[in-house]
């Protein structure tokens, strides 16, 4: 199943030029980079949710807590540990 996983912005950098916004993601102290070209306006402190490396949407923290605890629960973050991933 493909799930959109809530993490929060540790740091956010440019790349290639400045035209390439991507962010360090915390997801339950796992840390993963992932894009910020669909949400641009997102700061570090922000929760976004994260699909296969790209931040679909910024939300606000408890909902991002509440998801990642049913995720959790669910054992839908296996792939989160992975460390060939």
């Amino acid at each position: 199943m493909c799930l959109a996983i809530p993490g929060k912005i540790q740091s956010i950098s440019l790349l290639h030029n400045g035209t390439v916004k991507m962010a360090k993601v915390s997801f339950g102290g796992i840390i993963k980079e992932a894009s910020l070209e669909m949400v641009p306006t997102a700061e570090v402190g922000n929760y976004v949710l994260v699909h296969v490396g790209v931040a679909l949407s910024i939300v606000n923290e408890e909902e991002a807590n509440k998801v990642f605890g049913y995720l959790k629960e669910a054992g839908e973050l296996d792939e989160l540990y992975d460390v060939n991933a």
